[in-house]
């Protein structure tokens, strides 16, 4: 399976704070924005990713996480020149998917949750046609919006004025390989986009969309607005302060999930240092790491 991350856009609604920054690039809480997505795709098992941001912001993508090999994934980008709308992402990376399934996840999503990564593996290892991920919310005009009887979706709506549920469509998505022909027939909305809701239609028409509703206990939030901002880095503040564990933490995931060595890790603590928490949390893993292999020895 590939993995693609959509970290385009303009970043209006957080303005003026993206007047010079992606907004895929802000601080939530002790990290960048896009480390959190990123950690999604790792830690369900995908090691090939493509990042889709605009011409600008590539070179500051790159210089933050290269190609991906200090993981032990591979990563490339691309552009997209113009904000085309989600769907459009499935137009810039047809070579890059090719043959392969594939999950899209935007760059401003928040996944957090006990179960949340278990479900969604769930759904990966049943992938036949197409999955979304569901979210009640109390503004659903806001999102796509998608419409249940039991777990079969009757409609599928982008930010209708009217919702006929509070059933959030989360930036998460599961397809298979047609998602590409699909996403080239598509004409742009009322808004001028090519819109993910275009292609969960079509398979919704064909019988072939699967809604997973995500558990109580999960937390989802869309970064995009000043408010989910600070929601979610006080999420994430609270959550590591409790658990001791660090949210999104990518070079903790890619020595947990062996992608990179304890030379590796070494490597990594010697260049992030100790001077602040996040470089003391890598540092306590590796020294943890040679006392457990003290205790063996």
């Amino acid at each position: 399976m590939k993995g693609i991350v959509l970290a385009g856009g303009k970043g209006t609604r957080l303005s003026p704070v993206t007047e010079v920054s992606s907004k895929h690039l802000l601080p939530v809480y002790d990290k960048p924005m896009i480390y959190y997505p990123l950690a999604i795709l790792m830690q369900i098992g995908i090691r090939d990713i493509l990042l889709i941001t605009t011409s600008q912001d590539e070179h500051r993508f790159s210089q933050l996480l290269g190609d991906g090999s200090k993981l032990g994934i591979s990563l490339s980008y691309a552009v997209q020149s113009l904000p085309k709308g989600v769907a459009d992402a499935y137009i810039i990376a047809a070579d890059f998917v090719g043959s392969d399934t594939s999950c899209l996840i935007l760059g401003d999503n928040l996944f957090i949750s006990p179960g949340v990564l278990a479900q969604i593996n769930r759904a990966v290892a049943r992938l036949q046609y197409a999955t979304i991920f569901a979210y009640p919310v109390s503004d659903p005009s806001s999102f796509g919006v998608v419409e249940l009887d039991g777990i079969r979706a009757l409609s599928i709506e982008e930010k209708p004025l009217a919702p006929k549920s509070s059933l959030a469509v989360t930036g998460l998505y599961l397809y298979d390989a047609r998602v590409v022909d699909i996403a080239a027939t598509l004409e742009p909305s009322e808004r001028g986009e090519l819109e993910i809701t275009q292609i969960n239609q079509a398979y919704l028409n064909r019988g072939e969309l699967v809604v997973e509703c995500l558990g109580s206990e999960c937390q989802w939030i869309d970064m995009g607005t000043p408010e989910r901002l600070l929601t979610a880095s006080n999420l994430v503040a609270e959550l590591q302060r409790h658990s001791k564990i660090y949210v999104g933490c990518l070079e903790a995931i890619a020595f947990e999930h062996g992608l990179i060595d304890v030379t590796r890790l070494e490597a990594i603590s010697r260049s992030i240092g100790r001077k602040n928490g996040y470089g003391v949390y890598i540092a306590s893993l590796l020294d943890g790491t040679k006392r457990v292999r003290a205790l063996l020895c």
